[in-house]
């Protein structure tokens, strides 16, 4: 049993009985205190970043066959010296748009007006002397029926009459013969065109043993537009015309959009002219052409042009803003937001682009929350191991 003693009584022993109080105070404030400050400096993740999502676009998309062609002259014809003579003037000037019927070159035509006039002096005689013959026929039939002279002498007649016939008619072709080489002597402008730089100078012999070139004009209004479409693309444009009913005419009048290498879309329109019966084996194309008018002479034979023909249209497509694609080894792909609130990658199969918008052929649905890859501000931060976490 235990006693107190009397000095742990009075005064004294109070004030340390206060004194051990007022510690054990002290201590549960301050385990207090250290523990509301644990608590206060525990993790506490970050709220969710605010990200912009949008649906896909839906509107109606004209599906165009894309190829790369090249410009050619519908009229393209080589100018020669078709007589022989002395290039005696050059009418144009090189390069010079003309009319069709323009002279062009002369070439010694003072030569070829005689001997014109020469075969039409030939024909006058013959003329004449086929009439004389036929009247002389004429007679001796006359005289042969009334007994008066013998039938040798109108077979004679008969004779002289034919070949008087055969000598006309031989005049008057070589009176064409001669008019055709006078009218060679002006070389004219077959069709309006631009005339390209003479070849032959005034005073040089032409057409001498061969015909000789002069210059070359070239029809700039329309032109064609050839290019090729592979035999997977022909498939499906053919499917495509038996299902809408087109007849073979009817796929040659389709439009043809053509744009040049330094324009904005395909501004030059015009018509599908051409294509070819059977594809090619060694490519597996079949050739295509098309006419676009071009008075303002924009275009000129020879140039590399992006084609496009539209063949269906798809009434409720897909589009998403091009800059939202992204790619992979695996293929193109776009970020949207899950039912979850989570940003997936979503794999997709992209068609054509209209403007800044890009045709999406599947892997999205019209109710999916698209990142439209807007610009963001970055913050690079450090990735700490949040307390009380595995090390």
């Amino acid at each position: 049993m235990l006693t107190h003693s009397p000095a742990c009584t009075g005064p004294a022993a109070n004030a340390r009985q206060r004194l051990a109080n007022a510690s054990r105070m002290a201590f549960v404030i301050s385990a207090f205190v250290t523990s509301s400050a644990c608590e206060q400096n525990a993790f506490v993740p970050p709220p969710p970043p605010k990200v912009e999502v949008a649906p896909p676009m839906q509107r109606a998309v004209t599906r165009y066959l894309e190829a790369t062609g090249n410009t050619a002259p519908i009229k393209n014809v080589d100018l020669v010296a078709r007589v022989q003579g002395v290039l005696q003037s050059i009418n144009y000037k090189d390069g010079a748009a003309v009319k069709a019927g323009t002279t062009l070159f002369t070439i010694e035509p003072e030569t070829y007006r005689l001997k014109l006039e020469q075969a039409q002096a030939a024909e006058a005689g013959a003329q004449a002397s086929a009439k004389q013959a036929d009247a002389d026929f004429k007679r001796q039939s006359d005289l042969v029926q009334r007994q008066v002279v013998s039938q040798a002498t109108l077979d004679t007649s008969t004779a002289t009459r034919d070949n008087a016939q055969a000598n006309l008619q031989q005049a008057q072709v070589n009176t064409r013969i001669a008019a055709v080489n006078y009218g060679y002597t002006n070389v004219v402008a077959p069709f309006d065109g631009i005339v390209s730089a003479h070849l032959v100078s005034v005073g040089e012999l032409v057409g001498a043993s061969s015909p000789t070139q002069l210059a070359t004009i070239v029809a700039l209004d329309p032109l064609y537009v050839n290019f090729n479409v592979n035999e997977q693309d022909v498939l499906r444009i053919r499917a495509e015309a038996r299902r809408r009913g087109m007849t073979p005419s009817d796929i040659e009048q389709l439009p043809v959009e053509v744009g040049l290498q330094t324009d904005s879309g395909y501004p030059h329109k015009g018509r599908l002219d051409y294509a070819a019966p059977t594809v090619n084996q060694s490519t597996g194309t079949l050739a295509v052409r098309g006419v676009l008018p071009n008075a303002d002479r924009v275009l000129l034979p020879g140039y590399f042009v992006r084609v496009r023909v539209p063949v269906d249209q798809q009434p409720n497509a897909l589009l998403v803003p091009d800059v939202a694609l992204g790619s992979d080894q695996a293929g193109r792909f776009v970020l949207v937001v899950n039912a979850e609130n989570i940003v997936e990658q979503r794999k997709v199969q992209t068609g054509p682009l209209e403007g800044e918008l890009r045709v999406i052929e599947s892997g999205l649905k019209p109710d999916d929350r698209v990142i439209p890859g807007q610009k963001v501000d970055p913050q690079l931060q450090k990735i700490e191991t949040p307390p009380g976490s595995a090390k």
